[in-house]
């Protein structure tokens, strides 16, 4: 019994040490998608034009551009292009038996990295022993090619092609993507998270770190009434209260009434326009009104929170009772307001909730934290999230790391505690988890920090002196809009800041890169998001339709794999179904960022760190077990 042990341990060592020397998988990193659905699962499906390469690779010979923009669809969206194909001609047998030869030379390609354990594990079940044959076992001059012509004509004959070439595609696109990191903003401004979030549900391997956009949602169902009406403000601002509505099934009918009564049409209010479709007048007015509300109930519930919260010390953001005659005086200006809806302030308490907005707020707040749906989502973000993560000699992180102008970690005290760098990161994240734990505690300082995390001056994840929404909806003179940036976004372009910030992380490899979202890089006025010598990477183009203007592009999506990185710069998606039908890829450019001069191995990477530590206790219980049979003399 004892050998057989030994003979596992013995095998089991073997498997590690050589699964370490196999090539490093593809991540994949994105960013800042702000609900743009569309955009994200086709470069999810293209895998960030490695599809297209690799079908260009192994068919540039033998089939014209026209063929392989065709494959590449096919690989991307079976089902749908098989569906337009068959509307256009019959798709016969010899079409069929091409299409599968062809998916399986991919699929040998694209798997070929990979241990079979690993590849056996992402077949599916129903074809399993047929697929693992024509990938491993497959050779044209062996006398079993008859027998392989013979598997695929039955497959045909037997009418499972259309079923046997979409579960072919799928492998495609899971083994050119080994792991996905996601930097953030998933939520707010585009119309559907919801479907992004069902679509990282379902991928085989993936981390998330969080973004401000995605912490107020994580925040409202921890119970945060703050976060929550920042939450129903920008749904409202950016039309995307069906979101709500119909895909979590969240009731605004008490706001909505609510709204109806005290307020009234604001062209200041009126909600962006939609890009997916077109609102009605009522659902236009409706925003209008509803945006009003919640601007108004986010001023007072805020300014509840600075105040029993003075170690934010974020008092010079009590603006309401600054307020006299429809004047506000910050500093020592007074400046006139300009599309007034004040109509539920009490200006003796100005700060104090009517019976009607709390009852407004404690029916959503009920409504977010019992929605099944969104219940759903929060807690696989939380569960795959963190504020950064360290992988690979990287640093993911979406905001910054908060600094001071002299390149020294900003600093706050917290509970007579001083906080900063890492250390101030890790803080916020067990605050975060503690808040989302105890979602009936509304008011507890772990909640309360989550707010901060929106709007705070020492907040990873804002970045800014303050958060200037009131003075954007309120005064006309655009130099109390400005948001002044953590000096950060000035010194990330300094390497010596960058390697600095790495080693706080414990990340001193020569090859380490901080990779970073949230800040728009505005390609279309010559900014790179390459800087401080390649040691920064800003990710962050333009996913969102709202900022494409700015940046020129469409989003920035980078690429690792065992030869080194590329960055690939994306042009605006038309639409899914434009894009089917006319072989429409989302055009990209490369840039090679950081090439490695020996290919990276698993032994090289995060998981390959674990897998020798567990290699060397399998080592010390072999040599254990071997002494003790030694001593015994067996």
């Amino acid at each position: 019994m004892k050998d057989c042990h030994n003979e596992e341990l013995i095998a089991e060592i073997i498997n590690l040490e050589a699964i370490l020397n196999l090539p490093k998988g593809t991540e994949h990193f994105i960013s800042d998608l702000h609900g743009e659905y569309e955009a994200f699962n086709h470069i999810l499906r293209n895998g960030s034009g490695s599809i297209r390469e690799k079908v260009h690779a192994l068919f540039n010979q033998e089939l014209t551009n026209e063929q392989m923009d065709e494959l590449c669809f096919l690989i991307y969206y079976p089902e749908e292009k098989i569906d337009t194909l068959q509307q256009v001609h019959s798709l016969n047998s010899g079409w069929w038996f091409d299409v599968i030869e062809r998916l399986l030379i991919v699929v040998r390609f694209s798997s070929s990295k990979y241990t079979r354990s690993k590849v056996r594990k992402a077949l599916p079940k129903t074809y399993a022993y047929i697929l693992e044959e024509l990938i491993y076992q497959y050779d044209e001059t062996t006398d079993k090619k008859a027998y392989y012509r013979q598997i695929i004509q039955k497959i045909i004959d037997l009418g499972t092609a259309k079923r046997f070439v979409t579960d072919l595609a799928y492998l495609i696109q899971r083994f050119v993507i080994d792991h996905l990191h996601v930097i953030g903003d998933i939520y707010d401004r585009g119309p559907y998270p919801d479907k992004i979030m069902d679509a990282l549900i379902d991928y085989h391997s993936l981390d998330i770190q969080w973004g401000n956009h995605d912490i107020i949602w994580l925040g409202a169902v921890s119970g945060s009434k703050a976060c929550l009406a920042n939450v129903l403000r920008i749904s409202a601002r950016y039309g995307n209260l069906d979101l709500l509505e119909d895909n979590y099934g969240i009731d605004l009918s008490v706001l909505r009434t609510f709204s109806r009564e005290k307020y009234h049409e604001n062209l200041q209010f009126k909600p962006k326009s939609n890009p997916y479709r077109k609102l009605s007048i009522t659902e236009v007015t409706d925003a209008m009104k509803i945006q009003q509300a919640m601007a108004v109930i986010q001023e007072k519930l805020e300014g509840q929170l600075i105040q029993r919260r003075p170690e934010f010390m974020m008092s010079h953001r009590l603006l309401l009772d600054k307020i006299h005659n429809g004047q506000i005086t910050l500093g020592h200006v007074t400046y006139p307001l300009m599309n007034s809806c004040f109509q539920t302030i009490d200006w003796s308490d100005p700060y104090q909730l009517t019976s009607e907005e709390e009852a407004v707020i404690t029916d959503l707040l009920q409504q977010f934290q019992q929605a099944e749906r969104l219940h759903q989502h929060m807690t696989f973000l939380i569960g795959k999230g963190a504020l950064y993560l360290p992988y690979n000699n990287n640093l993911l992180i979406h905001g910054c790391i908060p600094l001071n102008p002299n390149g020294t970690f900003q600093s706050i005290n917290f509970n007579g505690q001083e906080y900063a760098g890492k250390r101030l990161l890790d803080f916020f994240e067990s605050n975060i988890r503690q808040a989302f734990e105890q979602p009936w505690q509304t008011e507890d300082f772990a909640t309360d920090l989550i707010w901060y995390l929106w709007c705070g001056e020492c907040s990873s994840l804002f970045g800014k002196k303050a958060m200037k929404t009131f003075e954007r909806y309120f005064i006309a003179d655009k130099d109390t809009h400005l948001e002044e940036k953590n000096a950060y976004y000035t010194l990330r372009n300094d390497l010596h800041i960058c390697q600095k910030i790495l080693q706080a992380f414990h990340l001193t490899q020569e090859n380490a890169h901080i990779i970073n979202g949230h800040t728009p890089v505005k390609m279309i006025k010559g900014e790179s998001p390459i800087k401080a010598q390649g040691k920064m990477l800003v990710i962050d183009g333009g996913f969102s339709k709202a900022y494409q203007s700015v940046t020129g592009i469409a989003g920035y999506t980078l690429l690792y794999n065992s030869f080194g990185m590329q960055l690939a710069a994306h042009k605006p998606f038309a639409d899914k179904q434009t894009a089917i039908k006319q072989n429409q890829d989302i055009l990209s450019t490369r840039q090679i960022v950081d090439r490695q001069t020996k290919r990276l191995k698993v032994k090289d990477t995060t998981i390959g760190s674990s897998l020798i530590r567990e290699s060397n206790i399998l080592k010390r219980e072999l040599a254990e077990l071997t002494q003790i049979k030694d001593e015994r003399g067996l």
